[in-house]
Order: C-alpha cells, then sequence, then structure tokens
C-alpha cells in the first residue's frame, strides 16, 4: 500500500513531451536577434521556468532590444508547433490508467496552455477540474505555491502528496513546500535532479512500481 494519498504531476516533460518543441522555438526567437544560442543552452537555463523570466535571460544575450510582442508572438509559435509534433510522455497513459490514488497537474504554463497539450495528447479528460497553474495565482516555481495550493484543493497535506517533476526549479519548489518528489530524468542530460529529488526514475514504466 502507497504511503502517498495523492499524486500531483508537472506537466511540460513529465505528462506531454513538450520541452524539446517549446524549447527549440525560445532558441529560433532568441537567435532571430543574434542571441547564438543551441538547445542545450535552453535546457540548461530555461527548463522549468516561466516565459517572462526566459525573456529577461534572452534579453542579456542580445544587442538589440526586445519587441513588446515577442511573447505572444512565441506563444502562438509555440502552440502552432505543439500542434504539429507533440506526443504525451511515452508510457504516461497507462501510468494515469492504472493509478489508484487521486492526481492532478501543477504546471508552471498558462492554463490555456495545459488544456491545449493535454488535448492534444488525448490526456484531458484524466485532469478536467484538476488543473492548477502558476499564472492563476502568479507565483513560480522554485516556489512552492502552486503546489501548496493543489494539494489544498485536492484535500491532503503536503506530506501525503508525492510531486513528480523533471526539472531543477520544480523539484526545489516541491521540497520547499514540504513535498516528497520523484524526478523524471529523461531530459535530465546533466543528471542533476538525483542530488535534490528523493527518488529519479527514467522511464515510465517504473513510476507505478515506485509509489
Amino acid at each position: 500500500m502507497s504511503k502517498y494519498k495523492c499524486v500531483i504531476f508537472d506537466c511540460d516533460g513529465v505528462l506531454v513531451d513538450s520541452e524539446v518543441i517549446g524549447n527549440q522555438v525560445l532558441v529560433d526567437m532568441a537567435n532571430e536577434y543574434g542571441a547564438n544560442i543551441n538547445i542545450e543552452y535552453a535546457f540548461n537555463h530555461f527548463k522549468g521556468s516561466y516565459i517572462d523570466a526566459c525573456v529577461e535571460k534572452i534579453k542579456k544575450l542580445v544587442a538589440h532590444p526586445i519587441k513588446d510582442g515577442f511573447i505572444d508572438e512565441y506563444r502562438h509559435r509555440s502552440y502552432e508547433a505543439f500542434k504539429e509534433n507533440i506526443k504525451p510522455v511515452k508510457g504516461v497513459k497507462y501510468v494515469l490508467d492504472n493509478l489508484d490514488l487521486p492526481f492532478c497537474v501543477a504546471s508552471s504554463g498558462p492554463e490555456e496552455k495545459i488544456k491545449l497539450n493535454l488535448g492534444l495528447t488525448n490526456l484531458l479528460s484524466y485532469f478536467e477540474g484538476k488543473i492548477f497553474s502558476c499564472y492563476a495565482i502568479q507565483k513560480w516555481k522554485p516556489e512552492p505555491d502552486v503546489f501548496l495550493w493543489a494539494s489544498e484543493i485536492m484535500g491532503f497535506k503536503p506530506e501525503e502528496c508525492l510531486v513528480i517533476e523533471d526539472s531543477i526549479s520544480g523539484v526545489k519548489a516541491a521540497k520547499a513546500g514540504g513535498f516528497d518528489v520523484f524526478g523524471y530524468t529523461e531530459h535530465d542530460y546533466k543528471n542533476e535532479l538525483q542530488a535534490l529529488a528523493a527518488r529519479t526514475f527514467n522511464s515510465m514504466e517504473q513510476l507505478l512500481k515506485m509509489i
């Protein structure tokens, strides 16, 4: 029997395989301003963050001012790219079908993005009424607020919940809120999550046994 009563999933990179897609769009747009970065840079500096913080980092890399409409353009381009290429994380549907605990999603992305990507990957029905976006409370990871909000609404204490994350900021946010957190390491190219998360795994096939 699991010691946990609820599982809180991050979205990007945990439920949907969106990290490469979204970060490549951001890399392309930054390079249009002369940033000269690649996808590895994006994973090291943008992954798990929210777009406003990413733009502030890009501003320090380029000589010309970033246009006011940069974020709106990013949303448009990335949403189109998601529609073309996004897939569910391999094995996650099996996890959701067989997870015998309440669960929800808590993400740094805006709710419209969460719903778009869950819908495109046929996962939205699992999370109706259980979507928690940092934008709704204007608090972003590594602050723990979105996880604390999610656990409260779901009806559980932090110590009763398990968070599944794939980013350093997400793991730090969960730990700051008093949650156990497992790190999904498919895109953890520098093996950074192992030192932070309670446990790590690189395949969704492992997760149910761990819980």
